[in-house]
């Protein structure tokens, strides 16, 4: 028997590419400091014996596109009502869905969740967790219904054989990272074999029919770990993200070839595992004290539900030396511009001042509609003011202090006179095509920063 020889060599995280040495920049996507060493023994390579379950008599014949038919998807729905909604409707038989997430945020509990409500046969696929585990943790979750099917193999050929004789409607692994094929001598978690193996699942899941979820690993910097094609080959990419200090999940999703991207489900997290948040804006509020400077509230959008968050503001005097600047949930370079913004149009001084900003519940806000909302709890910590408790805020700011036109203000309008509030804030540029008539609450137009401070701070 011969010898068996092992080579190092350098694979780009974000494009794959190889190279004998290691380089700070790849020459094939310019990305920096993206290779990743790996071990490759020569010699033992095995023939692929994965395929097994292709169809020899598949084809795919060449055909004029004016003749193709368009129909609608079929969707099977998860008995998860948030997880429906994010991938627009339900799951088409066939995809591929990546998810990913921090470390205990929730990932595996999710898709136990679906494995044991979804009424239809699931094979679930742990790679981390033996079976007995897995049996504890359904025990919390509910009933364990016939039709969850479990197993810990971990090579792929055997899985996918498994899954052939199993016939599931839908297949979980968790995570891709644990499985590993023959046809890539390294480790399984490597580069190669994750990208090997994620393309192998992608043709057995077109092949067959059957919807595959694959639950991800990420890095430190919140990217999902493994070639950046893994993103390519899927079909829709879910991020279950929030703070493990906090009870509420978001689960977002950042690629979808069947559906929106907008959309976002919210759970919270209990003895009992994940439970839909059926009204996220009375849930974010509840806990709001009267009385304190720094507190306003925005009228957000996400996806297509209107959701109120509040922003909590605290500016104090820096006494440890150089000024602090800390942002949660709120982009940090975005909270220094509004500061400079601050600084130019009112004359406020916040160059000698620590500044923390928080979005209450450990959620993350990209939408511009947050920006009036964090001027107004800026000013308030700055000043010591208090916000009137029925004032909220929808609206973004430019450069120039111009208050500037956010879209679905109608939306935003209602949901804020739907849980109490009497004024709102939004931009003059808004005004056009808005009813008042229609809406329990007042209205207030501006068109720059200094009409908000005179009306509430002075």
């Amino acid at each position: 028997m011969g010898k068996v020889k092992s080579k190092i060599v350098f694979i780009c995280s974000n494009c794959g590419h190889n190279s004998a040495k290691w380089e700070g920049k790849c020459p094939s996507c310019s990305e920096w400091n993206t290779f990743k060493e790996e071990i490759i023994r020569e010699g033992s390579r095995k023939p692929a014996s994965s395929e097994s379950w292709v169809s020899k008599n598949r084809s795919n014949p060449v055909q004029s596109l004016s003749s193709v038919t368009i129909e609608d998807l079929p969707r099977l729905p998860t008995g998860d009502s948030e997880l429906d909604r994010v991938l627009g409707g339900g799951i088409v038989p066939g995809s591929i869905i990546l998810v990913g997430g921090q470390p205990g945020i929730g990932k595996s509990t999710l898709l136990l969740q679906v494995a044991l409500q979804i009424p239809h046969k699931t094979l679930y696929v742990s790679g981390e967790e033996s079976a007995e585990q897995i049996r504890m943790r359904a025990n919390r979750l509910g009933a364990i219904p016939e039709g969850c099917m479990i197993t810990t193999e971990t090579f792929l050929p055997k899985l996918l054989k498994d899954a052939i004789d199993t016939d599931p409607s839908f297949l979980i692994i968790d995570s891709i990272q644990t499985i590993s094929t023959n046809t890539v001598e390294s480790t399984a978690g490597s580069i190669s074999q994750v990208r090997e193996c994620a393309a192998e699942l992608q043709r057995f899941s077109k092949e067959t029919g059957i919807a595959v979820f694959l639950i991800g690993h990420i890095t430190k910097d919140g990217n999902l770990a493994g070639p950046k094609v893994l993103e390519h080959v899927v079909d829709t990419v879910l991020q279950f993200e929030g703070d493990r200090h906090y009870v509420y999940r978001i689960l977002r999703n950042m690629k979808n070839r069947f559906g929106s991207t907008d959309e976002m489900g919210i759970y919270q997290m209990g003895p009992g595992g994940l439970r839909i948040v059926e009204n996220p804006s009375e849930l974010l509020l509840s806990q709001r004290e009267e009385n304190l400077s720094g507190s306003a509230i925005c009228a957000t959008i996400e996806g297509q539900r209107p959701i109120l968050v509040e922003t909590q503001a605290l500016v104090s005097q820096a006494v440890y030396g150089n000024p602090q600047r800390s942002a949660t949930g709120f982009e940090l370079r975005r909270m220094s511009m509004l500061l400079a913004v601050l600084e130019k149009r009112l004359g406020l001084q916040f160059g000698q001042n620590d500044v923390f900003l928080n979005v209450v519940g450990g959620i993350r806000i990209d939408d511009p509609a947050m920006d009036l909302s964090v001027i107004a709890a800026l000013i308030s910590s700055f000043s010591d003011i208090e916000i009137p408790q029925d004032v909220c805020f929808a609206a973004e700011v430019g450069l120039s202090g111009e208050v500037r036109r956010v879209n679905r203000i109608e939306q935003r309008i209602q949901e804020a006179a739907r849980l109490g509030f009497k004024r709102i804030f939004i931009s003059r540029f808004n005004q056009k095509g808005i009813d008042p008539a229609r809406f329990d609450i007042q209205i207030h137009y501006i068109s720059k920063i200094t009409e908000l401070y005179q009306s509430l701070f002075i």
